[in-house]
């Protein structure tokens, strides 16, 4: 195989995504593939400063249009910076958080509309998509529990219960829609979710022949 892959983790807040993308970042280059790490919104210097204006507490008044325009405006920068071109280079890329967050957090938690929101992204990432979506669920008073743990929260953590039920009930209906994502148990303990991971990814790359 002559391009790279892109791997993409999605998951309400406190599904443990953070966690699960150091540990297969950490597999990953001992096997010996170039594994390059990006998040969203952010990844590259213009990206990072749309980030700050998105999650800024003092930006209250933000409209939900300017938010999803902005997500994908960050978005569009990394993939043609960043993602492409590591992909091109034959290296795997492992993005936290790609356009289906936007299609939740944007197109069910802002109401924006799931069409809408694809739309938008369809032309941001220039045709495009993950070879592997992990989506890690987990119930709604778990995600709480765990959130209930951090110290500071930025704006869209600020955003209220009701936007938060909602963003979970669109994880679960977009987990369920597209049958390009692979769905897993968020609840269970580290080690077995990261088993989970690599079984589908070995999967994966043996149907895509892909090997160092």
């Amino acid at each position: 195989m002559n391009r790279g892959l892109l791997i993409t983790f999605e998951g309400p807040d406190g599904s443990g995504k953070s966690t699960q993308v150091e540990l297969l970042k950490e597999y990953l280059n001992n096997k010996g593939y170039e594994v390059v790490f990006t998040r969203e919104p952010g990844g590259t210097f213009i990206s990072e400063k749309i980030r700050k204006i998105i999650l800024d507490n003092e930006n209250i008044n933000m409209n939900p249009m300017c938010e999803a325009l902005l997500y994908a405006a960050s978005r569009a920068q990394l993939v043609s910076e960043v993602i492409k071109p590591a992909m091109k280079a034959g290296k795997m890329v492992i993005c936290d958080r790609f356009v289906h967050s936007s299609i939740v957090y944007q197109g069910i938690g802002r109401n924006l509309g799931i069409e809408r929101i694809k739309s938008i992204n369809d032309a941001a990432v220039d045709g495009l998509e993950p070879d592997l979506i992990f989506m890690l669920n987990i119930s709604y008073e778990e995600g709480l529990k765990r959130k209930a743990l951090q110290k500071e929260f930025d704006r869209l953590e600020n955003s209220g219960d009701k936007f938060h039920k909602d963003v979970f009930r669109g994880y679960e209906i977009i987990g369920k829609t597209y049958d390009n994502i692979s769905n897993i148990d968020a609840s269970m303990d580290e080690e077995h979710i990261h088993e989970e991971i690599i079984k589908i990814l070995e999967t994966k790359l043996k149907r895509l022949n892909f090997i160092v």
